[in-house]
């Protein structure tokens, strides 16, 4: 036996919108290419859209935050890099869901609010980089002046120096002298946007990109065998079997013995590889599809036998027997992860969840 720390399976940061991911949804999602579905978003609904991408861009972030709405200052999405958050250095992602591409006149304003967040407050930095998102991309005359950062710095001091347009003509003088100052020594080469495509691709790398577009989820790899000592992360479940070992088998009363025994050594051994795979089967959810589409499995699965682990045995390796076997065969169709799931996974959730003390297999009927 090893004292090894429990089996640790990543935990993402990642937006807490979504939740269990359908079969039906993962599969089939709505009837339309991904490039049509984004352009019937509302602008709430981009937003997240474009949170979920930017998560999905881990490690390359600590943290992605979405701030859109009333007093998002001009950022709607930000990539922390750091934990200092706007204090250090961080990404600013700005999603505009209009019915036309992107022009100057709408980009102008946007790129002032990132300019004023650290003239009004010394403690923001300017982002590393800021990049339009628009379900239209931008327009040509926008799209040359983010490819030549040199002509974008010009245009928008003029539009500073001039103050002819909203919100330009309502800054006060100091602001306006502070922008100037600060816009004079940034590179722009800052600026610019991210195609849709790319946009679309990056998302599909998520674990949210089946639930908005279906097409089924990814393969799944193949597990990893369980390590030959037992590690503390699977003692609760593996002790619950030894109790079940040891009603038939009074010789069989702690690990090393189940392991030496011909018969329950064999049987160890496979529900260890079932267990493992659930494992496994957990760690490509949490790259695959939403927050609790897994749990939402392992609910289902539970409540398909918790009337069959509950029922008299005759002992608990009678009751085992019972429940793997009715998980296995349960009508299972709900959940997403149903494609990718085989008999072994069952059996393996089914440990999970006497690893938390939610089934269990010797009773004191």
């Amino acid at each position: 036996m090893s004292t090894t720390d429990a089996i640790d399976v990543r935990d993402l940061q990642l937006p807490q919108e979504s939740s269990a991911l359908s079969a039906q949804r993962a599969e089939h999602g709505p009837r339309l290419a991904p490039r049509k579905v984004i352009q019937t978003y509302d602008p709430d609904e981009w937003e997240i859209f474009i949170e979920e991408w930017a998560a999905g861009l881990a490690p390359k972030y600590t943290r992605v935050q979405r701030f859109g709405g009333a007093g998002d200052r001009g950022v709607d999405v930000a990539g922390f890099k750091t934990a200092q958050g706007f204090e250090g250095e961080w990404d600013c992602f700005q999603g505009k869901h209009y019915d036309k591409s992107l022009t100057p006149s709408i980009a102008w304003p946007e790129m002032l609010k990132v300019f004023l967040l650290p003239v009004r407050n010394p403690l923001y930095t300017l982002p590393s980089s800021y990049s339009f998102i628009a379900p239209r991309g931008l327009a040509t005359s926008l799209g040359h002046l983010i490819s030549t950062p040199t002509e974008l710095k010009k245009k928008f001091l003029e539009q500073v120096v001039s103050g002819n347009a909203k919100p330009f003509k309502d800054l006060d003088e100091a602001s306006r002298a502070a922008v100037l100052s600060l816009a004079k020594v940034t590179d722009f080469s800052i600026f610019g946007s991210i195609e849709v495509l790319t946009l679309i691709h990056q998302h599909s790398l998520t674990p949210y990109h089946a639930a908005r577009f279906g097409g089924g989820l990814p393969n799944r790899p193949a597990a990893a065998s369980p390590p030959a000592e037992v590690l503390s992360g699977e003692m609760v479940y593996v002790r619950k079997l030894v109790d079940a070992y040891q009603e038939r088998f009074d010789t069989v009363d702690s690990i090393p013995a189940a392991e030496a025994h011909d018969w329950t050594g064999r049987h160890l051994q496979r529900q260890r590889e079932s267990f493992f795979r659930a494992e496994a089967l957990r760690g490509f959810a949490r790259d695959s599809v939403p927050p609790n589409t897994f749990e939402g499995l392992q609910n289902e699965l539970y409540d398909a036998v918790v009337e069959t682990a509950e029922a008299p045995h005759a002992d608990g390796l009678e009751r085992l027997r019972q429940t793997l076997d009715r998980a296995v065969s349960a009508q299972l169709s709900a959940n997403a992860l149903i494609q990718v799931t085989e008999p072994a996974d069952r059996r393996g959730i089914c440990h999970q969840l006497s690893n938390e003390d939610r089934l269990t297999w010797v009773t004191h009927e």
